[in-house]
């Protein structure tokens, strides 16, 4: 059937495939400035994936239509539409910033190696309406950020089924359940392969040792159809996910590792299988299992490490307990589904119960193990008033907590998003690993053929075993596992630390870091404002004054906030209320305009002066000072220790503060701080940034606050603070889920072996590759030795890098810090 004749048929009939198309059925191809439709997501998948590849003139020139679907494609079709149900949708796609976008995490199944993300990450953004997604390998998962008026969920959904990989929404229960599962299966296939070697290496020993002649025929012929035997379930059961795996890579026109790995056990098994079926030729079957074998053993020893480091991870997202006791308002107890719970609950927490979302402690004192979330291991006390995280472990008495945040807005949800951020981009040394793994496999093979070229005219006999001894001994699985290994394992380490890393870039950027600069309020010191003094300047009462200042600062989420909070006034209603960054806040009571802030911004004309050093802020009514503040915070308490480590790394340190300069100089002066600048602006803080970039160095800027968002964005690398705004927070690079500065030291450290174990590896795998693949071309190495030389070479490189997993950084202090107070 022509293409002219296709499209002259009913508009009920599918472009693609010929079959019914359904009533308003949105699937649809547009060719030749023509739309056409099409019956389901599946045929909208594999008609775009043929006219993206630049194959349209398919359906110009074909003669007939395609098979119909069967019954499996119609309900994987729609299943896949059930996905783009709003209700549905809501439970696991989620809006991406204010751009429109939205983003949904998909469990993906046959995920192997690199490669494998490579393919689905160039495919998908390919798309029109996807402007990210990023495959995370450790957890068989990817990320996917698109437009929703562009392009539908099931479109996705269909285009990962189109190129071999089936996807569904991200549940951790189930994802576990599923990578248990294929855990048990490369298990089963590992045995199967194992002992399929063992034996088939019992019948292949005697014929070695005995030599040419030394066995009967009969006996020869009888150990041949046994290895035969042998190793036909190691080949077609152990070794099934090579070929399928390599069988996907060829339809999508992508040359991963397992297409050199599938040539040369089927290659070898097949011409093995003739030589014993005609009684003529060598046979290879020992080869052929034992590089089976030893490829399973590499996979399943480097998918372990991946799962171990990455089951942090996994936990966090199953870390909200499922159910939880709500409170009426007549104090009766009444379990529910955790999920149901919203903002303004109250839920009791009884012992050895778990937090079941954010809030705020209203009865109650206890002990709270917090170390799946901040990686401090020793239980803090919470009592009346103190803030309590969903997913903390209740150890002694029971809690009322007043809900704040609950479901996906709980901080630990927030935690496992940002995760999987982290795996949105690579460092380059990441993407220059998956390049050359690319390219590799393509001039691996061309090496390949131009080899058995060369000794078909120089051997025959002994073409078969040479050119499977270079398809085995030079595939990259080295090579393509160097990078994601190191990586999986650097990001498990910092999380067991109690680093959130939030962009995979970061480690790369961290570990060449030149020069930290700290903010100060929040970061340096604890951000715990107290008001320690009321100045009333005129007939304002100072208490009167205070009302006015925390109903001005009500609903701001700065440190200076909380110094207000106990002198809040219900009655006191503040209109247009507004903000301005590293200046104060205001807004209009009963008709009058206030402001609170620095004096500048607060009195605007007049020339005050606070009345002693410190931090003071005033109070001014229509531009009338009425009132000054004076506040205090305590410096952290390993502020000093962490100044020190990095100083003696050979990192310089600076402080970039908004505040007073005399408050600064203090504050630096306590800390040995030589740079530093006061009342500094966003915008000067940013500009300071990018001079100091300018002139060639690395910065990391460390900060907490609103304020800091623009200097965090614009630093090479940016760690907000474990109380930092949630902006901030989503502006990092880093998060400190512990309120430890020491710990940027030893995230510093880490990514610094991390680095170095990226570069190790690379190093090993190449050197391996080049140095293998001429002693295999001279016939000096046989297939055995190559499968085992593959193998190992992989097995370095996941033993190099789950070094990092028992790194211990150097950052410890030896001695206790003490905490000072300091003004800020």
């Amino acid at each position: 059937m022509s293409a002219t004749a296709t499209s002259s048929e009913a508009a009920a009939d599918c472009y693609h495939c010929g079959s019914p198309v359904p009533a308003d059925a949105p699937w649809a191809i547009t060719l030749d400035e023509s739309r056409h439709p099409l019956c389901c997501p599946g045929c909208e998948a594999v008609a775009h994936a043929i006219v993206d590849g630049g194959l349209e003139s398919y359906y110009r020139f074909r003669t007939e239509l395609p098979e119909r679907p069967d019954e499996r494609q119609a309900v994987k079709a729609e299943t896949w539409a059930v996905f783009d149900d709003p209700g549905l949708q809501r439970q696991f796609v989620h809006p991406e910033g204010e751009s429109g976008e939205v983003h949904a995490t998909l469990a993906v199944d046959g995920i192997t190696c690199a490669a494998c993300a490579w393919l689905i990450e160039h495919r998908l953004n390919a798309l029109a309406g996807v402007s990210a997604s990023a495959v995370n390998l450790s957890h068989h998962r990817v990320r996917i950020t698109w437009d929703p008026e562009r392009l539908r969920l099931s479109r996705i959904l269909a285009e990962l089924a189109a190129i071999g990989y089936s996807a569904q929404p991200y549940e951790p229960d189930a994802a576990q359940q599923r990578l248990h599962r294929e855990e048990r299966m490369t298990v089963r296939r590992l045995i199967v392969a194992a002992v399929g070697m063992a034996q088939v290496m019992m019948f292949s020993i005697p014929i070695y040792v005995s030599g040419p002649g030394g066995i009967s025929a009969d006996f020869l012929a009888l150990f041949h159809w046994l290895s035969f035997a042998l190793a036909t379930p190691v080949v077609f059961f152990s070794a099934r996910p090579f070929f399928r795996n390599a069988a996907r890579d060829l339809r999508t026109r992508t040359l991963g590792m397992d297409v050199p790995v599938s040539l040369a056990v089927g290659g070898a098994y097949f011409a093995s299988g003739y030589a014993v079926l005609t009684g003529t030729g060598e046979v290879y079957f020992d080869s052929v299992a034992m590089f089976t074998f030893f490829l399973l053993f590499g996979r399943y020893v480097e998918a372990r490490a991946r799962r171990r480091s990455g089951h942090t991870g996994n936990a966090l997202a199953g870390a909200l307990p499922l159910s939880a006791i709500r409170l009426t308002e007549a104090g009766e107890e009444r379990i529910l589904p955790a999920s149901e719970l919203a903002a303004g609950d109250r839920v009791l927490v009884k012992p050895g119960h778990g937090v079941p979302a954010d809030g705020v402690i209203e009865e109650g004192e206890s002990s709270l193990d917090e170390s799946m979330l901040t990686g401090e291991y020793q239980p803090v006390t919470r009592r009346v008033g103190d803030t309590v995280t969903g997913g903390s472990l209740n150890i002694e008495g029971p809690l009322t907590v007043h809900v704040t945040r609950a479901g996906r807005d709980a901080r630990v949800a927030r935690i496992v998003d940002l995760t999987d951020r982290a795996f949105a981009s690579r460092p380059r040394l990441a993407q220059l690993a998956a390049r050359m793994a690319h390219l590799f496999v393509l001039r691996l093979l061309v090496v390949t053929a131009c080899v058995a070229t060369a000794w078909w005219f120089i051997d025959p006999d002994r073409v078969l075993w040479v050119t499977l001894s270079v398809l085995v001994v030079t595939c990259p699985c080295a090579l393509a596992l160097a990078t994601p290994t190191a990586l999986t394992a650097g990001h498990g380490q910092l999380r067991r630390r109690g680093i959130l890393v939030t962009r995979a870039d970061a480690i790369e950027s961290l570990s060449q870091v030149d020069r930290v600069i700290f903010d100060k309020t929040g970061t340096l010191t604890r951000g715990e404002m107290q008001l320690i003094e009321t100045r009333p300047l005129g007939a304002l009462p100072a208490a009167h004054a205070r009302a006015i200042a925390a109903a001005l600062e009500a609903h701001s989420e700065h440190p200076i906030a909380q110094a207000f909070r106990p002198w809040r006034d219900a009655t006191l209603a503040v209109e247009a209320r507004s903000s301005r960054t590293g200046q104060g806040v205001s807004g209009q009571i009963a008709g009058t305009p206030w402001r609170l802030g620095k004096p500048a911004f607060a009195a605007p004309g007049r020339n005050l002066t606070p009345p002693d050093d410190g931090a003071w802020l005033l109070l001014a009514e229509a531009g009338e000072p009425r009132a000054w503040f004076a506040l205090h915070d305590r410096l952290r308490d390993d502020a000093a220790a962490t100044i020190a480590a990095l100083t003696e790394r050979g990192i310089a340190v600076e402080l970039l503060s908004g505040d007073t300069r005399a408050a600064v100089a203090s504050l630096a002066s306590q800390l040995d701080i030589a740079t530093w600048r006061a009342g500094a602006s966003p915008e000067e803080k940013l500009d300071h940034i990018r001079k100091r970039q300018a002139a060639g160095e690395t910065v990391a800027m460390v900060g907490d606050g609103i304020n800091d968002v623009p200097v965090l964005a614009g630093a090479d690398v940016s760690l907000a603070m474990n109380g930092a705004t949630d902006l901030a927070r989503t502006s990092a690079d880093a998060v400190l889920l512990s309120p430890h500065l020491g710990r940027i030291v030893e995230a510093i450290e880490i990514a610094q072996a991390t680095r170095r174990v990226m570069r190790q590896n690379m190093i090993w795998s190449v050197c391996y590759n080049f140095s293998a693949l001429p002693l295999a071309a001279l016939g000096i190495v046989p297939p055995w030795v190559a499968a085992l030389g593959m193998s190992t070479s992989s097995l370095v490189v996941v033993g190099n890098a789950l070094r990092l997993s028992r790194f211990r950084s150097t950052a410890a202090r030896d001695a206790a810090p003490t905490a000072s107070p300091v003004t800020a």
